[in-house]
């Protein structure tokens, strides 16, 4: 199925600072992700996430897996903090920590370089420490966001249940009306089929040599296996049990896109029947608006897990 769906949590500094701790810079963050869904036959998974996220993917990976089953699926995570378009004004207690720090690197490592005062900016920014903050907003927003996917998935799937039963409706209605039709158009076609024997045998001259006895025999038996190869009630009642099945699988719901498909591929089977016998002009339209009902309802059993 498709869909769409978007949610966004926010990340706030707990705590108040101590002679220890450098107040935050960054008073706040939040997180927004948004998922895509498109139709698809596989589950295929598409992240876009800032680089500090990336750790994240596979637990939202899993996330998704737990709840998905088919589609291609695009989710994006954005994240926004708050002073990130002005410098921040650093405090003594940080660049304090940072002179440690450095200090201490370039106890180990003596070639290491200093720091730049851009650097010691954007550390003074971040607090040090901001990305580990937005793991635990952007979990939350991405459990809320795959909840609102599904919420949205299930009305359409809804949608998507009342215009397949409309069509199994209209299905059942061609059937209803080819169905009084058969004996009347049986009856014709073995009519024509007995005047076209004695045309025939006028035309060959088989009746002087033959008896008429035996003649009237072979002619009443052909007559009776063409009826039989053009009386289309089995391909009627066939039909009207996929419909049933059909109708029986979208009230129980679950993962019931290929049973769909294949009870999709046995209505085309015999609205073609239907077509390939019909032996009047009047089942050949009934059969033609068949395979287009059909194609229909095809076209949105695709959109079903």
């Amino acid at each position: 199925m498709t869909g769409y769906a978007s949610a966004s949590s926010q990340s706030k500094p707990t705590g108040s600072p101590s002679d220890n701790q450098a107040p935050q810079t960054t008073a706040n963050a939040s997180v927004s992700v948004e998922i895509r869904s498109v139709n698809g036959r596989f589950l295929d998974l598409g992240f876009r996430m800032p680089e500090d996220l990336r750790g994240l993917e596979p637990a939202l990976r899993e996330l998704l897996t737990a709840k998905l089953k088919r589609g291609k699926v695009e989710l994006r995570i954005n994240t926004q903090r708050e002073g990130d378009s002005n410098w921040p004004q650093p405090q003594p207690d940080q660049l304090n920590k940072l002179s440690r720090l450095q200090d201490t690197v370039q106890s180990w490592l003596p070639k290491a370089q200093a720091l730049s005062v851009h650097e010691a900016l954007q550390w003074c920014k971040g607090g040090g420490n901001a990305s580990e903050k937005l793991d635990e907003p952007a979990m939350e927003a991405a459990r809320a966001c795959i909840q609102g996917l599904l919420e949205a998935r299930e009305r359409e799937g809804e949608k998507l249940v009342a215009i397949l039963l409309e069509r199994i409706q209209h299905l059942r209605q061609l059937a209803d009306a080819a169905e009084p039709m058969l004996p009347a158009i049986v009856q014709r076609q073995q009519q024509r089929f007995l005047e076209r024997w004695q045309e025939a045998l006028v035309t060959t001259g088989a009746g002087q040599t033959i008896p008429e006895e035996n003649l009237r025999e072979r002619a009443l038996n052909e007559a009776a296996a063409y009826a039989i190869r053009i009386d289309v009630a089995e391909e009627l009642a066939r039909l009207r049990a996929h419909l049933e099945e059909i109708a029986r699988l979208l009230k129980k719901g679950g993962e019931i896109g290929k049973r769909l498909d294949f009870l999709i591929q046995e209505l085309h089977r015999e609205a073609n029947t239907l077509g390939s016998k019909a032996a009047a002009l009047e089942l050949t339209n009934i059969s033609v608006e068949m395979k287009v009902a059909v194609e229909q309802l095809r076209e949105q059993v695709q959109n079903i897990e």
